[in-house]
């Protein structure tokens, strides 16, 4: 079998009997981690408790990556933890920040619609689906002691994990994070897998999809996209979230539009919507860049006032997306612009001596 990475610290930690917790999705590269894992920690004689934790996404994920998940902790004789969002799961968090954004937009809280998706720059599905609620409950579990925290990822996968670490510490000193397949393939991984016994996830070799994570993943390629579209038990998934690329007028990928993947899936009033809403985020597009560059919304903002062009230019833009997108926003002239922005520039002196 192929050798696993680590490092003196993570070792170290090991000897010591520290708690190593392994984050499980239902994909390949978590369930060959934690049987790599595993399997180290019994040549080692690692003393210390093990579990496997899930981060459950909600209505997003596959109905099968759960009972992979159990199936690999029993064949592990493994503790499984179930951690979830208080507030709902992913579909309910991009509904929620589309609500957000049209609130914010309509109070001038913002000057441009933000997307609701997540994207690969702000993948807000890993952060505060995922990470946070792990951490909190392995926290909540070993007080006071540092935790082994192992992850699935591969330098092979892309080139942002090509620069990963086999493992590295977090920034208040707490976990410290180990990523033991750092080096190795696909082949190794579904190897892994095999020699187990266990089966993998059903999408890889039997609805053909290269990964698994959601259902629909802003990740994913066109393929894994027509794939999971293809099959009964995400149908009503892509319609959800269809409807929401024409309420909000973004794109589930920036440029590709879910809409656009299985259409034969829609009803005619659906498709009808996606083709509005296409149309509209083009004039959307174009309106907003009218705004300048000086007048966009940065950390802080606003940090001054704007001149009287740059008002009328923004109420124009306001009026234009407003009709588009049927919001009822308020701020819609100069003289209500500059008043919005004396009023948000003077709440900031209570904000921060608030904080």
């Amino acid at each position: 079998m192929r050798a696993i990475a680590s490092t003196p610290e993570v070792d170290d930690l090991l000897s010591a009997g520290a708690p190593v917790a392994i984050g499980v999705s239902g994909g390949k590269d978590s369930q060959a981690a934690a049987l790599a894992t595993f399997r180290y920690l019994d040549a080692i004689e690692h003393a210390g408790p093990r579990l496997l934790i899930h981060a459950d996404l909600g209505t997003v994920e596959w109905k099968n990556s759960h009972p992979v998940c159990e199936d690999l902790a029993n064949y592990l004789g493994a503790g499984l933890i179930v951690v979830r969002r208080k507030a709902g799961g992913l579909m309910e968090r991009w509904e929620s920040r589309w609500e957000s954004s049209r609130e914010r937009y309509e109070t001038l809280s913002t000057v441009t619609l933000v997307p609701c998706w997540s994207t690969p720059a702000m993948r807000f599905c890993t952060s505060e689906l995922k990470t946070h609620v792990i951490t909190a409950e392995l926290k909540r579990r070993f007080p006071g002691q540092t935790v082994i925290n192992v992850t699935g990822v591969r330098r092979e996968e892309s080139a942002a994990r090509a620069k990963a670490e086999a493992a590295d510490a977090s920034a208040d000193g707490r976990f410290w994070n180990w990523r033991p397949l750092v080096d190795w393939s696909v082949a190794d991984v579904f190897a892994e897998i095999d020699s187990s016994g266990l089966d993998p996830h059903p999408a890889y070799r039997v609805f053909g999809m290269s990964r698994v994570s959601c259902r629909f993943c802003i990740m994913s390629n066109l393929a894994d996209l027509t794939a999971a579209a293809a099959q009964p038990e995400a149908q009503d998934l892509y319609c959800r979230m269809v409807r929401l690329e024409a309420r909000s007028t973004f794109a589930f990928q920036g440029s590709r539009w879910l809409g656009d993947v299985a259409p034969g899936l829609l009803d005619d009033a659906e498709r009808n919507a996606v083709a509005a809403a296409k149309a509209s985020a083009q004039l959307r597009v174009a309106a907003e860049k009218r705004i300048t560059k000086p007048m966009l919304y940065v950390k802080g903002w606003p940090l001054r006032m704007l001149t009287d062009d740059e008002a009328d230019i923004l109420a124009g833009v306001r009026r234009e997306v407003s009709d588009l997108l049927g919001l009822r926003p308020a701020f819609l002239d100069r003289s209500s612009i500059h008043a919005r922005y004396a009023e948000l520039l003077a709440a900031k002196p209570a904000e921060k001596e608030a904080a």
